[in-house]
């Protein structure tokens, strides 16, 4: 299995922050992604349930071989915990496998939402601090630069689309759906911290100090239970920001429907 994994990577100078390679991926990358979602905006929800399942389903294979990868050539004598796949950016594997299929309501509205707000904001952040996606693998850096890149995709598709309607009750379907994600997270956390050594912090939510800037110096001054509450109000702020854009879109895009259908039946008339 390693000889095959192996063969699956190619010789490789890891990337710098910044560097040609991230700057020109992201030059290329982010209008395509930008102009792909508006442009799919309007197919049929049958095709677009279709298409982020399909998205769900190569998350996954992409999360087995990472798996694979680092089990057999980076760290075969021990787990690495920092992967174990319960971070923010890995929900959408398991959401975009399961809300396209539930019925309509405040569950699959979290779900949506908080795809495209949560996760679009922790998709393009991670291209601005690449520090997470930068590995010394070609393989598994370009996996995390795909990775990222689709949940970006996929926030945006959601965001211009009518599957997400965008309204301020779904902000809080989508902000609840955080908070329960980091109160799993930190039982995770909770349960492994022996195990993992204390390595261990999905989320970042504790009880090991998050090893962000700013939330790290706040953990260290105050204690980490302070820095953690202080890193989701922030996620939370973060996330109406990125909202808020929508929620106008969303609007106008209604009432232009609207004064359309009033049309249509003024000509009936």
């Amino acid at each position: 299995m390693r000889e095959f994994l192996l063969a699956t990577d190619l010789p490789f100078a890891k990337p710098q922050p910044y560097g040609s390679f991230h700057l020109i991926f992201m030059l290329i990358a982010f209008p395509t992604v930008i102009f792909a979602a508006w442009k799919l905006r309007n197919i049929s929800r049958k095709a677009g349930s279709r298409m982020l399942i399909t998205f769900g389903i190569l998350m996954v294979f992409g999360e087995i071989y990472k798996q694979l990868f680092f089990h057999y050539v980076v760290s075969p004598d021990a787990y690495v915990w920092s992967i174990v796949p319960f971070h923010m950016c890995s929900v959408p594997m398991y959401f975009l496998l399961v809300a396209p299929l539930i019925k309509k309501g405040k569950v699959q509205s979290g779900m949506y939402h908080f795809m495209m707000i949560y996760n679009l904001l922790g998709g393009a952040a991670a291209f601005f601090e690449p520090s997470g996606l930068l590995q010394n693998y070609f393989i598994l850096t370009i996996l995390s630069f795909l990775w990222h890149l689709l949940l970006v995709f996929v926030g945006l598709y959601l965001g211009f689309s009518d599957r997400c309607e965008k309204r301020m009750c779904d902000f809080r379907y989508a902000s609840v759906t955080f908070v329960v994600l980091c109160g799993i997270a930190f039982l995770i956390n909770l349960s492994f911290r022996k195990a993992s050594g204390g390595k261990l912090n999905m989320f970042f939510v504790g009880p090991t100090n998050t090893p962000i800037i700013v939330y790290k110096d706040i953990g260290e001054a105050f204690g980490w239970y302070v820095g953690t509450i202080v890193y989701i109000i922030t996620i939370l702020a973060a996330g109406f920001v990125i909202f808020l854009p929508f929620y106008f879109y969303g609007k106008r895009r209604a009432e232009k429907k609207t004064g359309e259908l009033a049309d249509a039946d003024s000509s009936m008339l």
